[in-house]
């Protein structure tokens, strides 16, 4: 019995992954966006009309929710690559003092996976020879040591997904006319919550129409609550 050659799509599959896995943070960095920039406006809208009132408001909270979520994004990365790391240093350092036991486990996570004892010793055997490091990175702790998780990268990322999503609300509040700004601002959100819902449905092969008509209803929960809280204390002259 031989090992099978893995497959094209089989070798990038990890690739793919990484890469649903960027797309679909952006989604939600996007839809964060939209959702709590709507509440702001629009509770701000309930409370006056004046066009630089609700621009400073707008603006001050898309700097503030873009720039948390990309320190947040950043910790939590940082977090990450530097538990990986340390696993890292931990396997090269249990490599160095003790290969036998270590071609061991490789060998017994590899029949674990399905493969025969023998043939599971025959691959431990010619991965440790080619590259003893990553073969356990890959199989035993699941990481690539080519390809550890990005902190800046991914706070940029979420910086933008974040932007991108609060500037939808923000312009159509501030540029739409006074009489009409506050329905067509909240249509507007609730659209591209249904195409950011769409969108995480989709990338998550899940079901499209409840992931829909969650965010929908996320949105305009959010929205309605500002606004009559704005509206509350604009009647009270707060």
């Amino acid at each position: 019995m031989t090992a099978r050659t893995p497959d094209h799509d089989e070798a990038h599959g990890g690739a793919l992954g990484s890469r649903l896995n960027w797309l679909r943070a952006a989604v939600l960095g996007a839809n964060d966006g939209i959702v709590s920039t709507a509440g702001l406006v629009v509770g701000v809208a309930g409370a006056t009309g004046d066009r630089g009132t609700l621009l400073t408001a707008g603006l001050a909270g898309l700097l503030a929710g873009s720039m948390s979520m990309a320190a947040g994004e950043y910790v939590s990365v940082s977090t990450q690559r530097d538990a990986e790391r340390a696993a890292l240093a931990k396997e090269k350092r249990e490599l160095a003092t003790e290969p036998q036991a270590e071609l061991t486990e490789l060998t017994e996570l590899l029949a674990g996976k399905g493969l025969e004892p023998q043939l599971a010793r025959e691959v431990a055997e010619q991965l440790t020879r080619h590259d003893a490091l990553r073969a356990h990175a890959e199989v035993e702790l699941g990481i690539n040591p080519d390809e550890l998780t990005q902190p800046w990268h991914a706070a940029g990322a979420s910086f933008l997904a974040f932007t991108a999503g609060a500037l939808l609300p923000l312009l159509a509040i501030v540029l739409l006319p006074a009489g009409h700004r506050l329905w067509i601002t909240a249509a507007a959100v609730l659209g591209a919550l249904a195409l950011c819902g769409w969108a995480s449905a989709r990338l998550g092969a899940a079901p499209e129409r409840p992931a829909v008509l969650r965010n929908m209803g996320g949105g305009a929960l959010a929205m309605a609550v500002t606004f009559a809280a704005g509206s509350a204390l604009g009647a009270m002259g707060v």
